[in-house]
């Protein structure tokens, strides 16, 4: 089991300089030990050099009221922070990176933007710190002498800073008095979401980009390309859109948002399965059985022209798309999902012997055409993704090890527990439909997922089913995404999607920050998210 939250232990509190100052940390029960300086300050400074200037006319102040929750607070007696008439938004010098956050927040509470000055009574100061100052994402927010300071190594561990002042002025009026300490216990966080199946608006997209900003979360997954449809703009082949869709400039327009709140999109055209809109427009590929059956949404990858196809797709979109990741599919393969897919398919059978020697399986011409097509993202800069069906056991070629492994299911043909990858040296991303699959109109048994039953039982380490890995595959373990699927487009509106989600992406949000058993009940954390206006 992942290691559950301890008793918050308050302590008696330290008299420094004849004051009381107290601090607030969290270990996993039954360390045995007190954490050291480093565990309780990811920044490295310790809670006594970093305590604010106490004062006996206060009571000490309480953790900042967020979600997810900040995971260290050092508390202080003192009036904290609210911002007033001549209050500005001020960055240190040297830290002029940060003008753009600088500046957001700034807007969102109502007063101004001073640029690269020293900050005065009733400011917030954003300024960078050095890389070595903590982990990428960490932050420092301190409150004192009625200042508000937020410091971190990188500009997105700054951005979550200035989130988590916005939701306690949002929530109690007031920033706490004493020192935030806080970080992400996982890199990638995030939503998934199923654009080919059901259209979406640009501007629809874009607010949930911004709720997931609020919510620390830096990830965007978008499935735009399926059997139902092909959803942006293309200019190399346009054949393919389908009526409604995205125009790259809307694209552009969502990724230069995502950005600026440091979320990541991560576009994902599946191949050789779920190319249905694809092949309408291509049928000369169209996967085909000895009886001349189509092989539903499968293209045939004996044949050259379908990798031509498929890479000139990924040509286009890597250029639109500049982050770090690209999502390969992989999954539902339909050649692979019959009793004896040689029979069924001899022209794979053949390829895959020419391709790759005698003894060579379907599965293994599978696989090469996975590499195939990671081989032409990563020379772009992507890391290369798929989902856990599209690898296979005992094949002659062998899955990248560089390709992270998105793992939703064990329910498919040959299901392989998540042990088999991690076990393998495989880096994964935690998309368990047992607890992260909105699946519209709920198909094949699925249920809609509660944000209760996430907040409850969910860890990143609950990969399939509801049993945790063992601890040791931890640090293999990427992070997470909450998914929306549009099996059943009609099922919902837009808006009944929207509303939907919002409580299980903010328990999601939660647990890939902190996945430790939370402090609050759940009705305790609905009652926060109403407050912080994390519940819309």
């Amino acid at each position: 089991m992942s290691p559950t939250r301890g008793a918050l232990v308050t302590g008696a509190a330290v008299t420094v300089a004849a004051a009381a100052v107290l601090t607030v940390v969290v270990w996993p029960e039954g360390s045995g030990s007190h954490p050291s300086r480093d565990a309780a300050s990811p920044s490295g400074t310790s809670a006594s050099a970093a305590a604010p200037s106490p004062s006996r006319s206060y009571p000490l102040s309480s953790a900042p009221s967020t979600i997810p929750a900040v995971r260290e607070h050092t508390a202080a007696r003192g009036p904290g922070w609210q911002p007033g008439e001549e209050s500005t938004v001020v960055i240190a010098k040297g830290s002029e990176a940060l003008a753009d956050e600088a500046q957001l927040l700034a807007r969102e509470l109502n007063i101004h933007y001073r640029g690269a000055e020293e900050a005065r009574e009733g400011d917030v100061e954003l300024a960078l710190g050095a890389k070595d100052q903590g982990p990428a994402e960490s932050y420092t927010l301190t409150v004192r002498d009625r200042k508000v300071r937020i410091t971190g190594p990188d500009e997105s561990g700054v951005f979550y800073g200035t989130r988590t002042l916005k939701q306690s002025l949002k929530a109690d009026k007031t920033v706490p008095e004493g020192v935030v300490n806080d970080r992400p216990d996982r890199p990638q966080r995030g939503l998934n979401l199923d654009i080919a199946r059901k259209h979406y608006s640009a501007e629809w997209i874009e607010d949930r980009i911004r709720e997931m900003g609020d919510l620390k979360l830096n990830q965007l997954g978008l499935h735009f390309s399926d059997d139902q449809a092909f959803r942006i703009e293309s200019k190399t082949h346009p054949e393919v859109v389908s009526d409604e869709a995205l125009t790259q400039d809307e694209v552009r327009r969502i990724v230069g948002l995502a950005n600026s709140l440091h979320i990541e999109v991560v576009p994902e055209i599946d191949s050789p399965g779920h190319l249905g809109a694809v092949l309408r427009a291509h049928p000369d590929l169209q996967l085909r059985n000895t009886q001349g059956r189509e092989s539903r949404g499968s293209i045939d990858i004996s044949k050259p022209g379908a990798a031509k196809l498929i890479d000139e797709l990924l040509d286009e979109y890597t250029d639109l798309f500049p982050g770090k990741f690209w999502h390969l599919g992989a999954d539902e393969y339909q050649a692979l999902m019959v009793r004896d897919p040689a029979a069924s398919y001899p022209q794979l059978q053949r390829a895959a012997e020419q391709k790759h020697g005698s003894g060579a399986t379907i599965e293994d011409l599978a696989t090469g055409w996975l590499n195939d097509r990671a081989a032409v993202v990563e020379p772009k800069g992507r890391t290369a993704k798929a989902w856990n069906d599209g690898l296979f056991r005992d094949t002659k070629v062998v899955a990248d090890k560089n390709i992270e492994i998105e793992y939703w299911t064990g329910k498919e043909i040959g299901a392989r527990p998540p042990q088999e990858y991690l076990a393998a040296g495989y880096k994964m991303l935690n998309l368990n439909d047992e607890f992260l699959y909105y699946v519209l109109g709920e198909p094949n048994e699925f249920v809609y997922p509660t944000g209760k039953r996430i907040y409850e039982q969910w860890t990143p380490m609950v990969l399939r089913g509801t049993e945790p890995v063992a601890a040791r595959y931890s640090p293999q373990i990427l992070g997470g995404r909450f998914a929306v699927w549009g099996d059943l487009p009609n099922a919902q509106t837009v808006q009944q999607v929207a509303d939907g989600i919002r409580m299980p992406l903010v328990a999601t949000s939660q647990k890939l920050w902190d996945p430790r058993k939370p402090e609050l009940t759940w009705d305790q954390f609905q009652e926060l998210a109403t407050r912080t206006g994390s519940a819309g």
